[in-house]
């Protein structure tokens, strides 16, 4: 087969949520599939570390799509005459943009549909377009791929689309996320948290990750507990709205919040395994991939009852109310002060985790695009 990928979103040192599903299944897809020829579509100049094998044919089309009025034109122009030029026998994309006008079967992968739900959280062309276009991507699709039940049912409520339409594809883990001994866990508190524990949230600074709520929650517990804890924020600072401003620059306790931007896998490795616990309350969520890269690390995991996050952490987290700062303060409280709870915890993380992984992605996406 010819099979052209939209691998715009593979950005050296900048991948995302989308951008790491789209790496690590394509890796192995491609290397498992000699057979088959890929043509992977940038629209910028490309890193050759995401040219995976031999069968990959790299190809930068313009414009680079940063605008939702170039996303349509590199979609519905660009996209569309590359796919009619090399007579493709199938269109992949892992962030579920397809061509609307091409005649080429297309499986997109919907990772999630926030955008419905909270279009308040997005600039106002970008919401336009997708409450405008995922629709239409939805129902153009030959297949859709989701990466929860959660989605699953949400993409096919939303989008009047049949359920049999669409498939679960898990999210996994990098390889590089593994417990580390005592002695790496106290150099990393000594260089980052002056010597003491802290609580770990790792993602963009976006209004739907909740991080306002996860600060006053964080100033309640240390009122509370009068603990040397400190909160380890590892993300980009592209959405600090003004209320992750306001409870930060409020907080009688923001010398204890320590932002460390963007990590590289090694380093983030590093910083998550040595945490006392992770605090991921968002109040939307597709997937999660933190929840699972922090069972890896046998650190236990305090997140949000609601959308996916439930059905990707079982029994393996303590969960609360995004909504609710105290419920967030209590689970603080109660996992710094109970061994045993934490204890508990990061046993069922070490069961729950062998449930996610990117061999059986890259295995179930194929089954997909073959069928």
């Amino acid at each position: 087969m010819r099979i052209v990928v939209n691998t715009r979103l593979l950005i050296e040192n900048k991948l995302d949520g989308i951008g790491w599903f789209t790496y690590e299944t394509l890796k192995r897809i491609t290397k498992n599939h000699p057979e088959h020829e890929f043509y992977f579509l940038f629209d910028r100049k490309y890193s050759d570390k995401f040219i995976f094998s031999e069968n990959v044919t790299p190809v930068v089309l313009n414009p680079p799509a940063r605008h939702p009025f170039l996303w349509f034109l590199w979609f519905e122009i660009s996209v569309k005459r590359f796919l009619k030029k090399v007579n493709a026998d199938l269109f992949l994309s892992p962030d579920g943009y397809l061509s609307l006008k091409s005649g080429v079967k297309q499986i997109a992968v919907i990772h999630d549909i926030n955008f419905v739900h909270r279009p308040e959280d997005l600039p106002f062309f970008s919401r336009k377009y997708y409450n405008y276009f995922f629709p239409e991507f939805a129902e153009k699709a030959y297949k859709i791929a989701t990466v929860s039940e959660y989605s699953k049912q949400d993409i096919s409520k939303q989008f009047k689309v049949s359920d049999n339409k669409i498939s679960v594809v898990y999210n996994g883990c990098n390889e590089v996320y593994l417990p580390v001994n005592e002695e790496i866990k106290t150099e990393v508190r000594q260089r980052f948290t002056e010597g003491k524990d802290y609580f770990i949230f790792i993602g963009t600074l976006h209004p739907r990750k909740n991080i306002a709520r996860l600060f006053y929650a964080f100033e309640k517990f240390k009122k509370e507990t009068k603990s040397d804890f400190k909160l380890v924020i590892v993300g980009t600072k592209m959405f600090m709205t003004s209320d992750i401003e306001k409870a930060y620059s409020q907080s009688e306790f923001k010398n204890d919040i320590i932002f460390t931007g963007r990590l590289k896998p090694e380093k983030l490795h590093l910083v998550l395994a040595s945490a006392f616990a992770m605090t991921f309350v968002p109040l939307f969520e597709g997937f999660g991939i933190p929840l699972i890269e922090a069972m890896n690390c046998d650190v236990p995991v305090i997140t949000s009852n609601t959308t996916s996050l439930p059905e990707v952490a079982g029994d393996a987290a303590l969960f609360v109310s995004p909504f609710d700062v105290d419920e967030i303060k209590n689970a603080m409280i109660k996992i710094s002060e109970n061994e045993e709870l934490r204890k508990s915890l990061i046993g069922k993380g070490r069961v729950r985790k062998n449930d996610f992984s990117w061999d059986k992605t890259a295995e179930k996406l194929w089954e997909i695009m073959v069928s």
